[in-house]
């Protein structure tokens, strides 16, 4: 039998802790002393105390805690609860580590305001080019919804045209639509440039990508996840000199392969004099 202060000891938890789980009931010591009220514990009672602490650090309440140890749950069944519960902690933990990544992207781009030149913007046309594609619909233009769907779209299609026999004939890029006036919806294309006729083919649509008599363009070094602040300095030139976007930003990857910080994209947006 172990006194109060060792029980605690051996479960790693406070003296505390063991007298509010008393107090609820959620853990009552095998022996009291009626003359001493001192509580003792037994070395078999560190089986349900490890169930309890397991079940409240995955977020359980001691209410729902006290009703799945109640009913004697095996310890089978018990660890299948508790990876059910890890994995969905999981996915909170990614989920908040994605929307942490956004915040300082967001917040990168507020302390480059204005520090990034803009005379770095050239004036360009865009010949047409035939493309191998494939394409979805994301929710929004908003990087958490356009960055998983664009992404297996390029895994997809590369392993596609390997499949096919067919070699790039150049960087790929990626170009958007909307998909109906009014949503916020839009279609988000995948392309790789290739020399083959045009139609559905092994899976995937060759077609040609109409040139752009037109475009502002800004070259950005780094990963996908920092291009922002690049992406609105050349809204500012376009903005600033008397222009007007006449529709998404395409995306040309002059290099895409090692360390993302050291990728090359080209932004290439369609203008016309406002």
């Amino acid at each position: 039998m172990f006194s109060i202060g060792d029980f605690a000891k051996h479960g790693r938890v406070s003296i505390r802790m063991l007298r509010h789980y008393d107090a609820i009931g959620l853990l009552l010591p095998a022996r009291v002393d009626p003359f001493t009220g001192y509580r003792g514990y037994e070395a078999a009672q560190l089986a349900r105390l490890n169930r309890i602490i397991a079940l409240k650090d995955l977020g359980f309440t001691l209410n729902q805690v006290a009703a799945i140890v109640d009913e004697q749950v095996s310890a089978e069944e018990l660890r299948g609860m508790l990876r059910l519960r890890q994995a969905e902690l999981a996915t909170v933990v990614q989920e908040a580590t994605v929307r942490l990544a956004r915040v300082e992207s967001r917040l990168r781009t507020i302390e480059s305001e204005g520090h990034m030149p803009s005379d770095d913007v050239v004036v360009k046309s865009i010949p047409a080019v035939r493309v191998a594609r494939l394409s979805a619909v994301a929710e929004s233009f908003e990087p958490e919804h356009i960055g998983p769907v664009i992404g297996p779209l390029f895994g997809r299609l590369c392993g596609l045209l390997a499949e096919a026999g067919l070699t790039p004939a150049g960087p790929g890029l990626a170009y958007y639509e909307e998909v109906e006036p009014g949503t916020e919806r839009v279609r988000a294309f995948a392309a790789i440039p290739v020399g083959a006729e045009p139609g559905p083919a092994h899976g995937f649509e060759v077609a040609d990508l109409p040139a752009l008599p037109v475009a502002a363009t800004i070259v950005y070094r780094g990963a996908m996840d920092d291009i922002l602040p690049t992406s609105q300095t050349l809204a500012r030139w376009i903005d600033s000199t008397g222009h007007r976007s006449l529709g998404y930003t395409r995306e040309l990857y002059i290099e895409c392969e090692g360390d993302p910080s050291t990728w090359v994209t080209e932004l290439q947006e369609p203008i016309t004099t406002a």
